[in-house]
């Protein structure tokens, strides 16, 4: 990474404990702390997060305690047990956890803690504006934390911000549930970079954002309030160095060696006691191994590690004692005065521990439910310098996507997990010998170290935040009253969706009363010309705009008339390239109810805003790769706008408009104003003291930005109604083209 980077976690890397009555931070274990600390090192940042409950701390503990975290370059996040219990464990563990492992069943019927998790989430986004410089990168990690990005945005908009989820985005259809939901997204597109573990995610990620809040991607990009926001794919690895070359404990090496001695078999589960790990249905297919599969009996055992995981949560105490209640039953049934099938242990391991029984498992089960990544698979797979041992992996677990060399089975198929353990305790060394060392190789290229360096160059290389300020209401007044001291204007404007509020269907835009009024009046002006530079055929503006004293430039520029005058048009081919749009896109129009064409002089446009959010943006994106291929030769371009979909001849656009308001008036100064894409052409036709105002999400060059047709309209009225004196354009917040004329 490039620069000081601020890791945000809603742990820190340590845990606070008492030893003699001093105070001493003990170092974290998990995939999170392990994959950050060297980029926390090397980055001489500083790594903000909860360092547990210190109530018990008296001040001078604390005291203590603060000097030795800032030390070590961490800031801490006090918490309140109440806000632990309601941000924590009651929203972010209680709602979103299940919701996002795709488990809506596990949620409560009724969270009052909404307010308590966007509380804890602006106490970090307190923290971070705190710690931040000019030139840092913020990395914020995890589904504890998802409003902060937009938190952040509002109040460091120049900020580089990353977010990365280490649990899975659910489908859409799923993640609606979430009463929330727009809140969630919006606070998730603050960041520039949306990281995700599996391709999976990413997508069902950018199918929420299309389905719940409009916005179509761009392959793996958004335009958000005039940023660019990307969502990649980061899957994470492990230390594998400290797995391949750590000791083992020789304590827990002794006491598996025993069961060598018997020649039983080793199967092994490491997992957080959590509803997602599938331990139950995973200790059914043990029991149905020894069913099906009678030659094991006496000579397999299944060792579970079933670390105790917030217990505070309902949930997650009754998943302990179903888990153990399936225990006793199966060791009750099965168990013989020599052996016991099944061995569980309720504790926490350290790496050494952990190392001992990768090493001395013949066969490691990892079959979660759903799993972001699960790093125990590749811990594993590293700690095996022997490199024999076989991976049973859970389809649903983020790391099958790049574990295939493991057997990958469906966790919720008893008989075929039973099928798959008896397949890997019965596999050849030699067999193992191959699938172990691709494991390994792909394991050690894609390390912790690897993943985070992934990250941060991609969040670097993100485009910058947007130089193009969102004007407020004080902004767009000073900015009317410098445009009107000009003694020469030309304002060109955009139709729908600057004008007028975008509508379901073309003939639905109609000007309402004081639009009308108010483009007379702008019109009226002395040194003010006014263009309407639009989509639109000449005949929709004849009819609503036509009486009015201003320009008129239909259909991108390829019709323009003066007030009053006659229509004039560009000489452009009109060839056989129309029939064929014409019939493809009728032809999407049968398959993808609420879209309709609209056929121009000049174009032929094709309108999705009535049709479903997915299928109208998936129609745009493979109509406009078909069209472009089977074009390719012709004449013309494809152009995607707002919600439309257009073919226009080449050398069509709305940059005409500028040249032609220019030979009118060659002194005036021009502001022009867009929604879409269409208006860029208009943008960079300016000369080099134009002004460009983007509207809306509008990504295009732009000098600065206003919210909606309601800011463009006060815009114009303040230019149609100001005195001749104003401060200037920099006090406005605006910024002219440094474009040369298109």
């Amino acid at each position: 990474m490039i620069g000081r980077v601020l890791l945000v976690s809603n742990r820190l890397p340590v845990k606070v404990r008492m030893e003699q009555g001093r105070v001493a931070l003990e170092s974290s274990v998990g995939g999170l702390a392990t994959g950050l600390l060297r980029t926390h090192r090397e980055a001489n940042g500083v790594w903000i997060g909860w360092p547990g409950d210190v109530s018990r701390l008296d001040a001078t503990q604390r005291a203590v305690l603060q000097t030795r975290l800032e030390a070590d370059r961490y800031a801490p996040v006090h918490l309140t047990a109440t806000e632990v219990l309601r941000y924590y464990e009651g929203l972010a563990n209680g709602v979103i956890w299940p919701l996002f492992h795709n488990m809506p069943s596990r949620m409560p019927l009724e969270s009052r803690d909404w307010s308590a998790y966007h509380a804890a989430n602006v106490r970090f986004a307190d923290e971070i504006v705190r710690a931040w410089r000019p030139g840092d990168i913020v990395w914020i990690h995890d589904y504890h934390l998802l409003l902060v990005p937009a938190l952040l945005r509002e109040r460091l908009p120049t900020a580089r911000i990353g977010l990365f989820l280490h649990i899975p985005f659910p489908p859409s259809e799923t993640f609606r549930i979430l009463p929330w939901r727009e809140a969630i997204l919006d606070g998730m597109l603050g960041a520039d970079l949306v990281g995700f573990h599996t391709f999976a995610d990413q997508q069902n990620f950018l199918s929420a954002v299309l389905r719940v809040l409009g916005l179509e991607p761009e392959i793996d990009r958004l335009t958000v309030q005039g940023r660019e926001v990307r969502a990649g794919v980061f899957p994470i690895g492990v230390d594998f160095t400290a797995f391949d070359e750590g000791p083992a404990d020789p304590a827990v090496a002794s006491e598996l060696s025993g069961g060598r001695r018997r020649r039983e078999a080793l199967l092994l589960g490491v997992d957080r006691l959590d509803y997602t790990k599938g331990i139950p249905r995973r200790l059914l297919a043990f029991e149905r191994l020894l069913e099906r599969h009678p030659r094991w009996r006496g000579k397999v055992r299944l060792l579970q590690i079933g670390v105790p995981s917030r217990e505070g949560v309902a949930a997650y105490r009754e998943m302990r004692r179903q888990v153990d209640e399936l225990v006793g039953r199966i060791n009750g049934e099965w168990s013989t005065v020599g052996w016991v099938p099944i061995q569980i242990l309720h504790r926490a391991y350290g790496n050494a521990e952990l190392r001992a029984l990768y090493r001395a498992a013949d066969v490691m089960v990892v079959t979660p439910l759903r799993d972001g990544m699960n790093l125990v698979a590749k811990e594993f797979v590293a700690s095996r310098r022997d490199e024999l041992g076989v991976l049973v992996l859970s389809e649903f677990a983020g790391a099958a996507a790049e574990m295939q060399e493991a057997l990958v089975v469906n966790p919720y198929d008893i008989d075929g997990v039973a099928d798959a353990l008896d397949r890997a305790l019965s596999l050849p060394r030699e067999e193992q010998g191959e699938r172990m060392r691709a494991l390994r190789a792909r394991i050690r290229a894609r390390d912790g170290r690897a993943w985070a360096s992934s990250f941060g160059e991609a969040l670097a290389a993100a485009s910058p935040p947007a130089a193009c300020p969102l004007l407020t209401v004080e902004g767009i007044d000073r900015l009317a009253e410098e445009l009107a001291s000009e003694p020469s204007l030309g304002v060109l404007c955009d139709y729908d969706g600057t004008l007028v509020p975008l509508a379901a269907t073309p003939g639905a835009a109609a000007p309402d009363g004081p639009l009308l009024a108010l483009l007379a009046s702008l019109a009226a002006r002395p040194g003010v010309d006014l263009h309407i530079v639009s989509g639109r055929d000449r005949e929709a503006l004849e009819r609503w705009v036509g009486s009015l004293p201003v320009f008129l430039h239909a259909e991108h520029g390829a019709w323009y008339r003066e007030p009053g005058g006659a229509w004039e048009g560009v000489s452009a081919e009109l060839g056989p390239w129309r029939a064929t749009v014409l019939h493809t896109m009728n032809t999407f129009c049968a398959r993808i109810p609420g879209t309709l064409v609209e056929e121009k002089e000049a174009g032929v446009a094709w309108h999705y805003r009535r049709a479903d959010a997915s299928s109208g943006a998936a129609g745009a994106l493979e109509l406009r790769h078909h069209l472009r291929a089977v074009l390719a030769n012709a004449p013309v371009e494809v152009l995607a706008g707002n919600k439309v979909l257009e073919v226009r001849p080449q050398g069509v656009h709305k940059g005409l408009a500028v040249q032609r308001a220019l030979r009118r008036r060659p002194d005036a100064r021009l502001v022009a104003l867009g929604d879409d894409r269409t208006d860029e052409d208009l943008f960079l036709a300016l000369p080099p003291d134009g002004l460009a105002v983007a509207v809306g999400d509008h990504t295009a060059d732009a000098g600065c930005r206003v919210s909606d047709v309601a800011a463009v309209r006060r815009l114009l009225a303040g230019i149609a109604d100001a005195n001749a004196t104003s401060p200037s354009a920099s006090s406005a917040g605006c910024a002219a083209r440094s474009l040369p004329a298109g």
